[in-house]
């Protein structure tokens, strides 16, 4: 059994800060919208990155590993989609200029970053001190699937946020956009600006998703160093993704049914684990099973022109 120390986990930090420090320091240093192509290439490097990421833990580590790793990946990485749609909508209610969303896409997986690290800690040593506390999330896991499976499409409305509300109470808000600042002074006195509060709707839209996803990857593995590094992975394509797809996520109807089974059968599993443990190979072929299928089903039964305008 190879032993994590707080060097590996330094190590790993610093260079996934070095490597978005790059990409938002030099390479998307300007304010602009990046292309549809450019946003493939980008979303295929953090996509190679995560494997041979993976290849990395599968010599180091072991097979077992390896596939823990990898099948955490996809679950997290299918699990992120949401996110895809939730940015959608935030940035058309507040009507972000396109060449502004890059930078709050970053600020907003900095803040993801570190609350995941947070709540993937004290989720495993919750798991280690209390192993009843397993069936609790499955439980969890199995409400949540249910409910996005049958649930109709809601409009969100970010100013009705708790959060945000008591944010523009206690502190002035700009009404325009002050190119891509989130704070500006007007008169000596500093306001915050709308960007701002989209990366504030972002990160706690954000915290709303990791507490829904990261009890799913618990299913898989319990050790801590492999739940983070797939989390991270699997959200650190999301900027590139989102420029890449945003323009076609309405063909994919059927992704919400697919991802509210793996929500299903990852809680499911995590209740039984006592009774009948379910080989990680196994959890990795149907999870790919699923989102194969909930993305061909997609293509083959394609949604009226009517239900794409609305």
């Amino acid at each position: 059994m190879v032993e994590i120390t707080v060097w590996h986990w330094v190590f790993f930090n610093a260079g996934i800060l070095a490597l978005l420090l790059l990409d938002l320091g030099i390479f998307h240093k300007k304010s602009e919208t990046p292309s549809v192509k450019s946003a493939l290439w980008w979303s295929a490097f953090w996509v190679t990155l995560a494997l041979l990421f993976n290849i990395l833990i599968y010599n180091w580590m072991g097979s077992e590993t390896g596939l823990q790793f990898l099948t955490g990946y996809l679950i997290e990485k299918s699990l992120s989609v949401d996110n895809i749609f939730v940015f959608i909508m935030v940035f058309s209610y507040f009507a972000v200029p396109p060449q502004y969303q890059h930078k709050v896409l970053f600020w907003g997986i900095i803040g993801a970053l570190i609350m995941r690290f947070v709540l993937i800690l004290v989720g495993a040593a919750l798991i280690q001190e209390f192993h009843w506390i397993i069936y609790i999330f499955g439980g969890f896991l199995v409400f949540t699937g249910i409910k996005m499976g049958i649930q109709n499409d809601e409009k969100m409305d970010p100013e009705k946020n708790p959060i945000v509300k008591l944010f523009r109470r206690y502190f002035p808000v700009t009404k325009e956009y002050v190119g891509n600042r989130f704070f500006t002074k007007i008169d000596g006195k500093t306001f915050a600006t709308p960007l701002f509060v989209v990366v504030l709707v972002i990160e706690i839209t954000d915290l709303v998703f990791a507490v829904d996803s990261i009890p799913a990857i618990f299913a898989i593995t319990t050790n801590p160093f492999i739940v983070y590094t797939s989390n991270v992975f699997a959200i650190l394509g999301l900027r590139s993704l989102y420029f890449a797809l945003s323009g076609i996520m309405d063909l994919f109807h059927y992704l919400k049914y697919g991802l509210a089974l793996i929500l299903v059968f990852v809680g499911t599993k995590m209740m039984i684990v006592d009774l009948f443990k379910i080989p990680v190979m196994v959890s990795l072929l149907i999870v790919v099973g699923i989102l194969a299928g909930s993305v061909i089903l997609s293509l083959l039964n394609k949604p009226k022109s009517a239900d794409l305008q609305k």
